[in-house]
């Protein structure tokens, strides 16, 4: 009997779930996407719904739920408080499970060692099996046992889990082992976040827009990257430590994540919407380096430690395209493997995985090759759509040729087709895609479509099998995590895909892992000689990625896109 287990991520950062089947994603969906709410925390009900319905299961047919958070270990340290002193009789739902796990478990928390909760609850003869699964175990088992290693090291990193804001692990073969952990307040998250919120920005969510504005420093030395160095501490057991004179994110002194004495050092923040100038650019390219910095001192002892080649990331920490991309040149790792979805909206695979091999000790482990677990919809869904709004329907009869001849004629195209993406980057299915050969597309697209700052870059997706003609290329990017740079014939031929370092975000497009865009990107290449196009995700500003034919239709109408194809249907404007 096949065992069926719906993982959770709920109330950190990206709500999320997944359905998982002996193993293996048969579903998996951000809250996000269904409720239109850009990076909702809440209990992720639409997604689970969706999960079931593609499943074709209903509620109690599922065996375990998995939650990609462990509260327990916070029992230590606050259970005199909540466990000892309940004032409602509503109360011992919480008190009993509170003191027993105490009393079965006080010593596994003080070693440090708890990896999971397990809770079940009966309600009309059904048993609800739940496990409360610890967040950085979660992130580790949504890369490693989705990797193709069957053995690996594997770091974690993000603002934080618990109490943990970095795990030190080794996988071999279905298992995951803790080495070590690094705790708040020292967290290499937080240290992005902080400098996000001085540079203006929404610290833990607008990281990637201060990632893409230090390439514009283009010196070689740096006022700035001696002060902020400044403000870690490096130890040879491969920790760090952030001067608490500079950053108080844990401190209830909130809002500003960064104290007086970093203005004093730094000089005042940039106020939001203000403009931009040249320290702006220096500060973020060096924290960037002192960032890289950090993760090299992590990974170089982490190498050293499990003495193995192979490399596996997880954690929001690791959205960082920049840093990917250098990893292999700045430490003794020969591989490294990132799946599409390292940040928190991920957790949910993370944490049925880590419930079907750690814990029930199944063997049964896939590679990712793609991340297209959402829904989809078929042409005749389509159709219903486009009458319910009276919209002109044309049909067309070769989709991939008549697309194709549209981007080359610099049409600007929001791409619906197939199962949707899970994660936070549009890769063919969910996207917006434009001509990379013009210098103005770039512009275009960040001032028409996306409503975003002008300096931010876009990405593009190339044939797998002319990827290393135009890049500097180790191995395929499947999933837009790392960033390379350039090579002359791409500064040439797709100027708009490149950014102001000469680097780019790259996707590699596989035929026998997505066939719908590679047949696309087959036929513009036949009418350019151009093997590569823009790709951004189908959104505009402020929204989450479009799930259905119907945000499609209204985010089309909602900017300065030319043309939507959905499935065999072309609207026009």
């Amino acid at each position: 009997m096949s065992i069926k287990i719906i993982g959770i991520n709920h109330d950190m950062f990206i709500s999320s779930a997944a359905l998982i089947v002996d193993g293996k994603i048969k579903c998996a969906i951000p809250e996000e996407r269904l409720s239109r709410e850009k990076m909702s925390r809440s209990f992720p009900h639409n997604a689970i719904d969706q999960c079931l319905k593609i499943g074709g299961l209903k509620i109690d047919q599922i065996d375990y739920f998995a939650n990609a958070y462990n509260p327990s270990v916070h029992f230590k340290k606050f259970h005199p408080i909540f466990s000892n002193n309940r004032r409602f009789r509503s109360d011992y739902f919480y008190s009993i499970p509170d003191n027993l796990i105490k009393k079965f478990t006080d010593k596994s928390i003080d070693k440090d060692s708890s990896d999971y909760t397990y809770q079940e609850i009966s309600y009309k003869g059904k048993k609800i099996k739940v496990y409360f699964i610890t967040h950085h175990l979660c992130h580790a088992a949504n890369g490693f046992f989705l990797s193709p290693f069957n053995s690996s090291a594997i770091l974690t990193a993000d603002g934080q889990g618990e109490d943990d804001t970095v795990n030190f692990l080794i996988g071999k073969k279905n298992k995951i082992e803790i080495l070590k952990k690094q705790k708040i307040p020292n967290s290499l998250g937080s240290f992005y976040a902080t400098f996000t919120e001085y540079l203006g920005y929404k610290p833990d969510s607008d990281e990637w827009k201060v990632m893409a504005l230090g390439s514009y420093f283009n010196k070689k030395s740096s006022y700035y990257l001696n002060k902020i160095n400044k403000m870690i501490h490096f130890y040879k057991d491969g920790h760090f430590e952030l001067d608490q004179k500079y950053f108080k994110q844990y401190n209830v002194a909130i809002p500003n994540y960064y104290t007086k004495k970093f203005v004093e050092e730094i000089g005042l923040p940039r106020k939001k919407n203000g403009k931009f100038t040249k320290r702006h650019y220096e500060i973020a390219y060096s924290m960037q380096k002192v960032f890289e910095k950090i993760g090299f001192h992590m990974l170089n002892f982490l190498q050293k430690k499990t003495q193995l080649n192979n490399l596996v990331l997880s954690g929001g920490v690791f959205m960082n395209s920049v840093f990917n991309g250098k990893i292999t040149k700045n430490t003794n790792f020969k591989n490294v493997w990132l799946g599409s979805c390292p940040d928190d909206s991920g957790l949910s695979i993370g944490a049925g995985l880590y419930l079907y091999n750690n814990i029930l000790n199944k063997k049964n482990r896939y590679v990712m090759k793609h991340n297209y677990f959402g829904p989809d919809f078929k042409d005749s869904e389509i159709l219903k759509v486009l009458k319910k709004f009276k919209l002109k329907i044309n049909k067309s009869k070769n989709i991939y040729k008549e697309t194709a001849s549209l981007i080359s004629q610099k049409k600007i195209i929001g791409w619906f087709q197939g199962k949707m993406e899970f994660g936070q980057r549009a890769l063919g299915h969910r996207s917006i895609l434009a001509d990379a050969r013009f210098h103005e597309s770039k512009k275009l697209l960040n001032a028409a479509v996306k409503y975003r700052e002008s300096y931010r870059p876009f990405a593009p997706s190339i044939l797998k099998e002319h990827s290393k003609n135009y890049f500097y290329l180790d191995s395929e990017i499947s999933f837009m995590e790392k960033v390379v740079l350039a090579k002359k014939k791409a500064i040439e031929e797709i100027p708009a895909v490149v950014h102001k370092d000469g680097s780019a975000r790259v996707q590699t497009v596989c035929k026998d892992e997505n066939s719908i865009f590679y047949k696309l990107i087959k036929e513009y290449y036949k009418i350019t000689k151009v093997p590569c196009i823009i790709n951004t995700s189908f959104n505009i500003n402020g929204e989450p990625i479009v799930c259905t034919p119907e945000d499609a239709i209204k985010t089309f109408f909602s900017c300065g896109l030319d043309c939507l194809v959905m499935g065999s249907y072309i609207l026009h404007k």
